[in-house]
């Protein structure tokens, strides 16, 4: 029986693992206060991003800090704590968490990681004013597309004037 237990604690520090070095970043929030409503409103809104929310126990989290050689992190969890993270998008949780932090008086934000590197609370609100992943592109496919633009205009402008009268 306590070798079962032993296992499953295991299994789960493993998951933990996983998903502390398959993130692209990861927001430790302090969610104390939330309501029901409010956890299920912000789980859904991190799925919408491509990101997930989860409450584990902080010696799980310590033990997989750990396990995946990241130091300075432990320190975050102390309270209750839920880490909120994407593997696609590194902007989607710290956007995510901010807003509520903003919002919701009982959010907290005490840190986080981005790209495997721990990152304190001001770097976090620094992240989360970042466009999303979906911005960023369009704002590149925006650049990328105005040289081809100006080109097409300037070609159009010449063609219109060549077709008037001489006067």
């Amino acid at each position: 029986m306590k070798q079962e237990v032993l296992d499953k604690k295991q299994a789960e520090v493993d998951a933990v693992v996983k998903n502390l070095k398959d993130a692209k970043s990861v927001v430790v929030i302090d969610y104390l206060g939330l309501t029901v409503e409010e956890v299920t409103n912000m789980r859904a809104e991190l799925r919408e991003q491509g990101a997930s929310m989860k409450v584990i126990k902080n010696t799980i989290l310590r033990r997989a800090a750990d396990a995946a050689g990241i130091e300075g992190i432990e320190d975050l969890f102390a309270g209750p704590t839920a880490i909120a993270f994407s593997e696609e998008d590194p902007v989607a949780p710290a956007k995510v968490a901010a807003k509520y932090a903003k919002d919701v008086e009982s959010v907290e934000i005490k840190g986080g990681m981005i790209e495997g590197k721990v990152a304190t609370l001001e770097e976090i609100q620094n992240l989360a004013t970042l466009p999303s992943r979906d911005g960023l592109l369009s704002m590149l496919v925006s650049v990328l597309q105005a040289p081809v633009r100006d080109f097409a205009l300037t070609v159009k402008a010449i063609a219109d004037k060549g077709d008037e009268p001489a006067a």
